[in-house]
């Protein structure tokens, strides 16, 4: 489906609502929250409410997301919204050094070794050098530091995919 303006999301059922909030996290619990918030006032309000409900998801409901990313330097399959989206996200990657890249696939390893699950930065304008600094910088963290940092970077995702789905590239509001 193409991209929405607010007026026709807020226009949607609930279930169509969730199925294309999906694209923006894939966790069933976050696309039910936000559908069930509608109607929006403004794209912000969205956004907000988005990554308020990224933050308040169970870690089940976490991992449910982290399931649907691939790993970082590795491109998504398939021609569907996310795939497209996360290709783009980690443009970074296209191109870059093979010793870079095989440094990222060992870190992504040692990274699901220690965590159990995938490794996940909001790689959109990063290149594959500073997504291999931050994986490796990360690997120090305790578990609950970590699981702490996933929700951000999984709140950051979503805001700028919630605006890709409005029609907008979401950098405009980047801090």
């Amino acid at each position: 489906m193409p991209n929405h303006t607010l007026a026709a999301l807020n226009a949607l059922s609930p279930p169509q609502a969730e199925r294309e909030l999906l694209s923006c996290c894939a966790s069933r619990a976050f696309a039910r929250r936000v559908a069930a918030g509608r109607p929006y006032d403004g794209a912000d309000d969205l956004a907000a409410a988005a990554a308020a409900s990224v933050r308040a998801l169970d870690w089940p409901d976490v991992l449910e997301a982290l399931a649907a990313h691939p790993r970082i330097g590795e491109r998504a399959a398939g021609a569907g919204r996310e795939s497209s989206w996360s290709r783009d996200e980690q443009a970074g990657t296209v191109g870059a050094d093979r010793r870079v890249l095989a440094e990222l696939a060992a870190a992504n390893f040692l990274y699901e070794q220690r965590f159990g699950h995938v490794y996940l930065v909001c790689a959109t304008g990063l290149s594959a050098e500073e997504m291999l600094d931050r994986l490796t910088g990360r690997l120090t963290n305790d578990e609950e530091t970590e699981r702490a940092v996933v929700r951000e970077e999984l709140a950051e995702i979503t805001r700028l995919r919630v605006a890709r789905l409005l029609g907008d590239d979401g950098r405009e509001g980047e801090r």
